[in-house]
């Protein structure tokens, strides 16, 4: 069961890494928001800030050293790969730990396979905003990469 809960959650990881290598630089700046909201590169920011918050909460320990993006910084690719990198591996300490009764380490209230699947849901919902934001702006990822992120047998 730890098995599959850890593969689960770095599929998901996995096809975070795989969009931000796919979407071209000019990509990463645009946003549908005519009020100066987020941005792609912001999206996936979040994303990461969304976990180390999760974390500070939930197993402080596997929270330092992980940095918090400022609302406005755009990072570049590099920096949102090397903290979702980061993010990732101490929210998949955080699932092993709960699933193992560690100290320290809690889930949600209704259980691990809940906190797995707000962590996966949240970040899917982020990135279908991403996908629509390169649509509308001109920078659509090839169909290859559409369909990769829904293939998680294969990723």
């Amino acid at each position: 069961m730890q098995e599959e809960l850890v593969e689960a959650w770095r599929t998901n990881c996995r096809i975070n890494l795989l969009l931000i290598d796919q979407i071209k630089d000019a990509g990463m700046p645009c946003t549908l928001s005519t009020r100066g909201g987020r941005g792609v590169a912001g999206e996936f920011a979040h994303m990461h800030n969304v976990r180390v918050w999760h974390l500070q909460k939930r197993a402080k320990d596997l929270a330092e050293g992980l940095t918090i993006f400022e609302t406005k910084v755009v990072p570049s690719k590099a920096q949102l790969r090397k903290a979702l990198k980061a993010s990732g591996k101490g929210v998949e300490a955080l699932l092993v730990g709960a699933l193992n009764g560690e100290a320290k380490r809690r889930g949600f209230k209704k259980g691990i396979f809940t906190t797995l699947a707000y962590f996966v849901a949240h970040e899917s919902h982020h990135r279908g905003r991403i996908l629509l934001t390169l649509k509308v702006s001109g920078q659509t990822l090839d169909q290859k990469t559409q369909m990769a992120i829904w293939g998680w047998d294969q990723m």
